[in-house]
């Protein structure tokens, strides 16, 4: 983009400072633009790249459960046992604070 420095006119009009475009460039962007919508589009509209095998009225088949719910885990009826101290001295706590 070109930056154009604050000026004034012949007339005595004040221009601020701004950006423009070079020469054509719009029309490039705009060319740019409706070919990258192109390419977006045909890669969304579900034609034939991807699906090959495929005929007219030809079903893809659904996938099939494999899982058995509810799932249970091992030991899942009966609680864990109680852990066992690893200490066997006993241990003088301070409580005076």
């Amino acid at each position: 983009m070109v930056q154009v420095r604050e000026y004034e006119r012949a007339d005595g009009t004040k221009v601020r400072a701004h950006s423009r475009w070079y020469p054509g460039a719009r029309r490039e962007l705009t060319i740019l633009a409706v070919v990258a919508l192109a390419v977006v589009g045909y890669g969304n509209s579900g034609g034939s790249a991807g699906r090959a095998g495929t005929g007219a009225g030809e079903r893809l088949p659904s996938p099939q459960q494999t899982g058995v719910y509810p799932v249970h885990f091992p030991g899942w009826e009966k609680p864990a046992p109680r852990p066992t101290p690893t200490v066997s001295y006993p241990i003088p706590w301070d409580r005076s604070q």
